[in-house]
Order: structure tokens, then sequence, then C-alpha cells
């Protein structure tokens, strides 16, 4: 008797050889995508023999030292140990080498290597290939055209626009100094930033500040370092001549609120004392912790040590400025490391990265925390709130995990009208 093409016995054998047959298929290439992996990771091995680092998982890597945002702690202990480079195996087969040595960083910052896009793509679709994400002419096309739309003397008329953001942030916090708590400052400073952008980028006429009213209850969760606890400055102004903060000299009145931006557009470059302030906070507190970049020519280290191509670097600015080789007592708030003629900063310090690819609007972003620390601070005494001291941790840019609580007080004003400020 003879059996249908058709029967259902033969079409479940066809089916059952065909699954069989995509089983072996998917099975081979898991062999050999694991041959691939295990030949590469051999190939990083022997690549990086001469960078020591801690014993490492032979797949999970060192992500679970890195867990409950201990990566800021960890990344101290490296430099301690190790000097100048150590690698951190992201997992089995994927590695990057964070270098905290500002000759290792001289040498990477001084190439065209392009950046490593694999903390920046998904920022892709937010914000476009701008400046941030291209690389190579086309970066170097758009880099060249902006350039002078950030000199100096283009900036100076925005100080204004400036000076007039940080009075609405500051009228606010008098009108919160009422509440017997603690105000969180991070939401109030991140509004009076955007209104800045908003209005030297794009001539906005209103104020972001006014049009969405903050919460100042608001736990806000990230900043950009160095602003907390600064209640040890001493100038107002930082410029020749001022007596200290809340304190008046023989002779010389301590400086008035309706100075107003008049006083110091012209004197920016004047205020050095100011300016080393904020260099060490930006020291302690970089905004950015790393910046990483893909090899595409082999790289050899003053020291003899050498990278080979397709190798990824992460230059740690924060292993850098906590780098006890180069910071002595480097977790004390010493702002006379930038004291004119310091020999420190002037290769070891890069809150606003380096090389040819160093942060463009770095000057624009020095003026505005110029203007707001000196605006801030001739009309409030900063104090920390000691029960909630803010724990910065790494992400794209540097947050604080709770926060930034200050208690405020208010300062009194020597002349008779602020609105002219």
């Amino acid at each position: 008797m003879s059996v249908s093409v058709l029967s259902p016995s033969r079409r479940l054998g066809g089916v059952s050889g065909i699954l069989q047959v995509t089983s072996l298929l998917i099975l081979l290439l898991l062999l050999i995508k694991a041959a691939q992996l295990y030949l590469h990771r051999q190939w990083l091995l022997k690549a990086l023999q001469q960078f020591p680092c801690p014993p490492s998982h032979w797949l999970f890597g060192h992500i679970q030292e890195f867990q409950h945002d201990q990566e800021l702690q960890r990344i101290q202990e490296r430099v301690k140990t190790f000097p100048s480079a150590c690698p951190y195996w992201i997992w089995g087969g994927k590695v990057r080498v964070q270098l905290y040595d500002p000759d290792y960083m001289k040498v990477i910052l001084g190439r065209s290597d392009p950046k490593s896009h694999g903390s920046y793509k998904f920022l892709a679709p937010r914000i476009g290939y701008g400046l941030l994400l291209l690389n190579g002419q086309t970066w170097f096309q758009h880099r060249r055209m902006l350039t002078p739309a950030f000199h100096n003397d283009i900036l100076k008329p925005y100080v204004g626009l400036m000076a007039d953001s940080v009075r609405v942030m500051l009228d606010k916090w008098e009108e919160l100094l009422g509440q017997d708590s603690p105000l969180e400052v991070f939401q109030h400073v991140s509004l009076m930033t955007l209104d800045t952008i908003m209005k030297s980028a794009f001539s906005h006429q209103g104020s972001i500040q006014v049009d969405r009213p903050s919460d100042p209850t608001e736990e806000g969760s990230t900043t950009e370092g160095g602003g907390a606890g600064e209640d040890q400055e001493e100038e107002a102004l930082g410029f020749s001549g001022h007596p200290p903060l809340g304190q008046r000299a023989p002779g010389l009145p301590r400086p008035c609120w309706c100075s107003g931006w008049n006083c110091f557009r012209n004197h920016l470059d004047q205020m050095p004392y100011t300016t080393m302030c904020i260099k060490e906070a930006l020291r302690l507190y970089p905004p950015v912790p790393g910046i990483g970049r893909e090899l595409s020519t082999p790289v050899t280290f003053p020291d003899g040590r050498s990278l080979p191509k397709g190798i990824m670097v992460l230059l740690s600015i924060y292993g850098l400025h906590h780098n006890p080789k180069v910071w002595p007592n480097l977790e004390v708030f010493d702002p006379s490391r930038f004291a004119p003629g310091s020999a420190q900063h002037s290769h070891a310090f890069l809150p606003f990265s380096g090389g040819s690819r160093n942060c463009i609007g770095k000057q624009f972003a020095m003026n505005q925390l110029k203007v707001a620390r000196a605006l801030t601070l001739l009309r409030f005494e900063l104090l920390p709130d000691p029960t909630r001291i803010p724990i910065p941790m790494a992400r794209l840019v540097l947050k604080s995990k709770n926060g930034i609580h200050l208690r405020l007080r208010r300062l009194p004003n020597p002349c008779e009208d602020k609105d002219q400020l």
C-alpha cells in the first residue's frame, strides 16, 4: 500500500528535517561566534599585557566592581595602585583603557582619533549629529565655522543676559528664604542656565524661570560640580582692592547689588581669585568625568608602553584631577593651586577637555560661572547642609545622587535701589 505524498506523516517528517537543519546551522553559527569572541579576547589580553589591572571575570569583566554608584571611588583606587593607565573590562570581549596621567593624555589629545560613540549614540536621535558626535573632516568644517561666534569680544554683550537670568533666580531664592529648611538648588540653577542659553542662542524674550517655576522641595539629582559649599571663598567679585565677602575694610564699603553687570562686564578677565576658585571647584568635580576615543593607529606613550589600533581609551578627567602624583592634598579645596604662574594647571587640568576637540563653549561657560558666583555671593551667604552632603556619581556627566542642598543667609544691601542690578 503506497503512502500519499500529502499524508500527515510525510508532512511532519519534512518539518522535522527542516528544524534539524536549522538547529544545526544555529549551533554552527554560535560556535563560530564563540570562537571569534575567544580569539578577540586573547588578542586583547596580549595587547594589554603591559597594562596591569585588578582580576576580572572572564565574562562579566569588572562590571560587578562598579555597581552601586561606586565608580568614582574605584577610579581613585586604580589611580593610586596602577600608574598612568589601567584596563577596565566591560565584559569578556570588550575593554577600554582608562588614562589618568597628564603625559599619557597629552599624547592622545594631540592625535585625531575619532570619538568612541558607545556612550553618545543614544543622544543622536535627540540632538542630531553636531560637534559633539561628528568626526573627521565634517567635524573640522563645522568647528571652523562656529569658532568665531565664541570669540571673547563676541561673548561680552551676553554678560547682561547672564546677569538678568541670575537676578531672576536670586529673587526667587529671596522669596523662599522664609522656609526654615535648606534649599535644593539644582533645579533653580538648571533653569537659570537654560534661561541664559535660550536668550543668548535663540533670542528668547521671556524667562524660562518665570514661565516654569520650580518646586523648592524637588530633589534634584545632577550637578555640574563645585557650586555647593563654597562658603570658604573670600572675595565678592575678585577685583583688586575689594574686601573679603561680608567684611568691610577701612575706607572701602562692601560692594553693593546695584553695581550691576556693567560693573564687571569688561572686567571678567580681571577676577583672578574668582577664577582660581572656579577652577579648583572644576578640578574636584569635573562636569564630564571621562571622554572616549577609539585608536585609529597604534600609539606609543612616553614610558615605552604602547596600544594597538582599535583599542578604546577613556581619558579619565576625574582620575587626572584626583591623581595624587599631580595634585598634593588633592581632596583639599585650595584655589592657590591655580595662582598666576602655577605650573600645575598647564598640563593636568582639563575640565573642558583639551586638544583640537576642546569645548568650544568653555569661555561662555566661564563667563556665566563668574557672573553667577559674583552676584550670588553679593546677596547671599551659602552654607552646606551637613545632613545632606552631595554624593557625586558618574554618568554621562557628573551628578549628585541626592541633590545639592544649601542654607542661605541674606546679606544686607548697602544700596537703596537693587532694581538697577
